[in-house]
């Protein structure tokens, strides 16, 4: 029989790249995406996968039980996906973060524990450890953070792994770097600095621009979720990086070659509150247990996602509408 996966915020960025994923080419899963299709949700994310035998679109709330409960009854395993991620928004309104990131991961928990889903997996962020000045986290690392984003979501972590413990419930975390590549709705900082030095406008770069992150593309976050799903641990939490780290200045640096500006299109703006100075995971479990490592070199993967947005500039009116143009989202 094939496996019936639900997975939330599927119209998304990860999401729509982990369904095609899903569903390539000889793929028998059978995949159904909920998504509430708010600013960040795009169903033009999954036009080639619309037409898939296994695929199905669910157009719906993950805070709202009747709708979870309809979609979960119906799936062995469970990948939530749905989130709130912008930092910049969280700290202008905290509300539906906390609603979406921690109620909505508890109502998915609930049906899945009611139905007897066979595997939960909750992707996290790096940023529920807080920041550090040297080496990386592992996985075992207190949960420190900083802004109200990661705080719920490390509340939705600890909802999870306590339905683990309590009702058996086979969940996996796991807790990922920045990511980039094709599609990612430009309130991140590459997709809003490509997006506007392409289009002749000037970036907006944090204070000092020395905020450290590790940088993912997303395809190797991809790969790192079908391993977990596949052959992860029941209870256990996993962290995915990629181990190329740079500040938000060099990595500027790169996007305005890569668009071929100067350094008098970037715009110094003051730091936002609560600034995070640097994240950096370590992968040792990941790679150990499951052999997981990235392949996408970010010098070559980067100037590729580049050239992505400098050839769909069509997709720009739609993702560009809500960016928030006048902050750089460096979480």
């Amino acid at each position: 029989m094939p496996t019936r996966i639900l997975v939330t915020g599927g119209a998304g960025f990860i999401g729509s790249h982990y369904v095609k994923a899903l569903l390539a080419p000889g793929s028998q899963a059978q995949v159904t995406v909920l998504d509430r299709l708010t600013y960040a949700g795009n169903p033009a994310n999954l036009d080639s996968v619309r037409d898939h035998p296994g695929f199905r679109f669910v157009t719906g709330d993950v805070c709202d039980p009747r709708t979870v409960d309809a979609v979960v009854a119906e799936a062995d395993e469970v990948v939530h996906l749905a989130a709130e991620t912008h930092v910049d928004r969280s700290i202008t309104g905290g509300q539906e973060f906390v609603r979406t990131n921690v109620l909505g991961t508890q109502v998915l928990l609930d049906a899945a524990v009611r139905h007897g889903v066979r595997r939960f997996v909750h992707v996290s962020t790096d940023e529920v450890y807080g920041t550090l000045a040297h080496g990386s986290w592992p996985e075992d690392h207190p949960l420190r953070p900083s802004s109200p984003y990661s705080a719920s979501k490390a509340s939705g972590d600890l909802l999870a792994l306590g339905y683990h413990t309590t009702h058996g419930l086979d969940v996996r975390v796991t807790r990922c770097c920045n990511n980039y590549g094709p599609r990612q709705y430009p309130e991140k900082i590459i997709p809003l600095f490509v997006t506007r030095l392409l289009s002749g406008r000037t970036v907006p770069l944090y204070g000092s621009g020395d905020h450290r992150r590790e940088w993912l593309h997303v395809e190797d976050h991809v790969t790192a979720l079908e391993r977990v799903r596949t052959d992860g641990r029941a209870g256990e939490i996993y962290n995915v990086g990629s181990g190329t780290e740079l500040s938000n200045t060099e990595l500027t640096g790169l996007l305005l070659e890569h668009c071929g500006a100067g350094w008098d299109r970037v715009e110094r703006v003051p730091d936002r509150p609560g600034h995070d100075r640097r994240y950096a995971v370590d992968t040792t479990k990941i790679t150990r247990e499951l052999g997981w490592a990235p392949r996408h070199r970010l010098t070559t993967a980067l100037a590729e996602t580049v050239a992505w947005y400098r050839a769909h500039p069509h997709w720009w009116p739609r993702a560009d509408a809500h960016a928030p143009l006048h902050r750089s989202p460096a979480a």
